[in-house]
């Protein structure tokens, strides 16, 4: 898709702004509140969430670790930028939207220049700010296939180091680059499950260093062998869930309430997949939910935008949404 970042970038916002009313609400509660799911309205103003935040600020640090070509990205080049805008993410007065304590443990710890990251990294975390931030991996140009697995990786492990975290953040960029890059909704499960298999026992030492010791693993193929069984395991959820799709249920009951990575994923791809060619019908599904509405929308958005391009979002909604500008400049450099 010639404006799949873009497109990405500003589905992944409006679901987070859509969803953020209604995040920890009910089903039944969200529908007394905003009315019918299939006819919610974007909130007015269009507020978003940390998780849009901390995705603005992994693509400012991916900005400026590949502003002299991807080519050569690796670890050292990505982890400054990306720790340093974690950081005054963290500080600043903006971060104000119920941020999860794990981001907030990790970035004050990273604040301390002296310490190594993975001294940082919250090993026993696997929530979903792993995966909720990580679209712009998946959107950059020029990065190879081990590029874009460690950056995704790293990222999400500078956080929440917990093998799953790590596993599923690195698909959930596979997600999204297979999608920008024309995959069929109907195939991108079996992509995925294959993606995961080929992955589960590689661990990226030269991306995340002795990470693994940290938790106490017998091995690095061990530990992150977890993580990609843990994901796995929910894409057999999945592809339950859509062999009897069920649009009217809340999208939680079949594939989790998306608090912790690995669901989040799931549930954002479940709401994704039900509605391929509708992609506000999607965003409505997944904010009209049991869970973590707001990230399980945002991570719909971004596949769908990743699918359809900028065009699936009506100028109306698009034209408001928060940090409007910010997410156009990215994404049409990247679209370029």
């Amino acid at each position: 898709m010639a404006s799949a970042a873009t497109g990405s970038l500003i589905g992944l916002a409006l679901g987070d702004a859509l969803g953020f009313p209604t995040e920890f609400k009910n089903v039944a509660a969200i529908e007394a509140a905003c009315g019918p799911w299939r006819e919610m309205a974007l909130p007015d103003p269009a507020y978003v969430t940390d998780d849009t935040q901390m995705t603005l600020a992994l693509g400012r640090g991916l900005r400026t670790a590949v502003a002299d070509g991807a080519g050569g990205l690796g670890a050292a080049r990505l982890l400054p930028p990306v720790r340093q805008e974690y950081v005054e993410w963290w500080r600043s007065p903006d971060n104000n939207r119920a941020p999860g304590n794990t981001c907030l443990r990790a970035c004050q710890l990273l604040s301390d220049g002296t310490r190594p990251w993975t001294e940082a990294s919250q090993t026993g975390s696997k929530g979903c700010g792993a995966n909720m931030r990580v679209a712009p991996v998946g959107l950059v140009p020029g990065l190879s296939p081990e590029q874009r697995a460690g950056a995704a990786q790293l990222q999400s492990a500078l956080t929440h180091g917990h093998p799953t975290a790590l596993a599923a953040g690195d698909l959930t960029a596979y997600a999204v680059y297979v999608l920008a890059q024309g995959a069929r909704p109907g195939e991108l499960t079996g992509l995925l499950r294959s993606y995961a298999t080929r992955s589960r026992t590689v661990y990226r030492a030269d991306w995340l260093g002795d990470l693994w010791r940290h938790a106490q693993d017998p091995s690095p193929e061990h530990f992150i062998a977890r993580g990609w069984d843990d994901c796995l395991g929910v894409l057999d959820r999945l592809e339950a869930a859509l062999r009897a799709p069920a649009p009217e249920a809340d999208p939680c009951l079949a594939t989790g309430a998306g608090w912790i990575a690995e669901e989040a994923l799931a549930t954002g791809l479940l709401c994704f997949l039900l509605f391929p060619a509708e992609p506000l019908t999607a965003l409505r599904r997944a904010a009209c939910s049991s869970g973590d509405s707001d990230s399980i929308a945002c991570l719909a958005g971004a596949f769908a935008g990743a699918h359809l391009g900028a065009a699936a979002w009506p100028a109306d909604w698009a034209g408001r949404i928060e940090y409007r500008d910010e997410l156009l400049a990215l994404g049409e450099a990247w679209d370029a």
